[in-house]
C-alpha cells in the first residue's frame, strides 16, 4: 500500500493556484461580482426585518433534514423531504413582498444605480445610532397638545426604501417646525407616515402595512395599527399621536405601548439611538 502511495505524482499547491488563475475567464468575474450584487440587494431588503428571522428557520429545517437523513430515519427523513421538494414554490410564497420589493427596485432604478453601492463604497456613513430625537420629541408634545394626528417612523437597520418610495421624498434635516408643519391638517403631505432615516426626514405621506392582529384593541385607529404593523415587519420604531385624544404612543417589535409621556417618549429614544 506504501509503494503504491509512493507512486502518486506530486502535485505542487503554486501549480494548483497557477492553473486556478489560468482557468479563470473575465467573464467569470464578472458573474460573480453580479452576484454577490443582486445577494446585497437581497439582503438590503430583507435587513431588520421579519424575513430574516424566516430565513433562519428555513434555514434550521434544511440542517434538521440533513441530519436526519445522516441518521437514516426513514420516516421523518420523508416527511421532511416532502417539504423540501416544494421548497423554492414555499420559499416564493413565504418571500413575495420582498420579492416584489427586489423587483420593483430593479424595474424603476435598476440594480447598477449608483444608490445600490452606498452600502459597499461606505457612503452610508451616518449610524442609525444617531438621531435628533429632541426635535421628534418637542414636535410630538405640541402636537399632542394640539391633537394633531401623526405618524412617525424612525428606521434602525432597515431603510424602509420600499415604504419611502410610495410617498413624497423630502430629504430634509429634523426639526420640530419640519414635522409640525407636516401634520399640519391643511398640509396635503398630512395623510400618511413620515420616515425618518440616517437623522433625515426622508419622506412624508407613506403608505404602512396594517397588523393583522385580531386582539387588537377595538378603541384604536388605523394609524396605530399601521404603527404596529411596521414594527412587525421590520426593526423600525413608529410613533403615533392621537388626533382624538391627544395620547402619544410607541410600537417596538410589533407591541403597542400608549398614553406615554414626552418624557417617558425621551427615554426610549434615547436608549435606542444614543452611540
Amino acid at each position: 500500500m506504501r509503494a503504491g502511495l509512493d507512486q502518486l505524482p506530486y502535485i505542487c499547491p503554486m501549480q494548483l493556484m497557477i492553473s486556478f488563475f489560468i482557468t479563470l475567464r473575465w467573464l467569470d468575474v464578472v458573474d460573480i461580482v453580479i452576484v454577490a450584487l443582486l445577494l446585497y440587494q437581497l439582503y438590503s431588503l430583507v435587513r431588520g426585518t421579519s424575513a430574516v428571522s424566516i430565513f433562519f428557520g428555513i434555514l434550521l429545517f434544511y440542517l434538521l433534514w440533513l441530519l436526519v437523513k445522516a441518521l437514516n430515519m426513514q420516516l421523518l427523513a420523508t416527511i421532511l423531504g416532502q417539504f423540501i421538494g416544494v421548497g423554492v414554490i414555499a420559499l416564493i410564497i413565504v418571500f413575495q413582498q420582498e420579492l416584489r420589493r427586489f423587483l420593483l427596485m430593479v424595474g424603476s432604478r435598476g440594480i447598477f444605480n449608483k444608490e445600490n453601492f452606498k452600502g459597499f463604497s461606505g457612503l452610508n456613513s451616518v449610524a442609525y445610532g444617531s438621531l435628533n430625537y429632541e426635535a421628534i420629541v418637542s414636535a410630538c408634545q405640541k402636537m399632542a397638545l394640539q391633537h394633531t394626528g401623526a405618524l412617525i417612523v424612525l428606521t434602525r437597520k432597515s431603510d424602509l426604501k420600499y415604504h419611502a418610495n410610495t410617498g413624497e421624498r423630502l430629504d430634509s434635516e429634523i426639526t420640530s417646525s419640519i414635522l409640525e408643519s407636516i401634520f399640519f391638517k391643511n398640509n396635503p403631505l398630512h395623510d400618511g407616515a413620515v420616515i425618518i432615516s440616517n437623522n433625515r426626514v426622508k419622506a412624508a405621506k407613506c403608505v404602512l402595512p396594517l397588523t393583522e392582529n385580531t386582539i387588537f384593541p377595538f378603541q384604536l385607529g388605523l394609524r396605530h395599527r399601521a404603527a404596529v404593523g411596521i414594527s412587525e415587519q421590520s426593526d423600525a420604531i413608529a410613533i403615533a399621536v392621537s388626533e382624538q385624544t391627544g395620547e402619544i404612543s410607541i410600537a417596538r417589535n410589533g407591541a403597542l405601548k400608549i398614553n406615554i409621556s414626552p418624557k417617558q417618549l425621551r427615554e426610549v429614544l434615547a436608549e435606542e439611538f444614543d452611540d
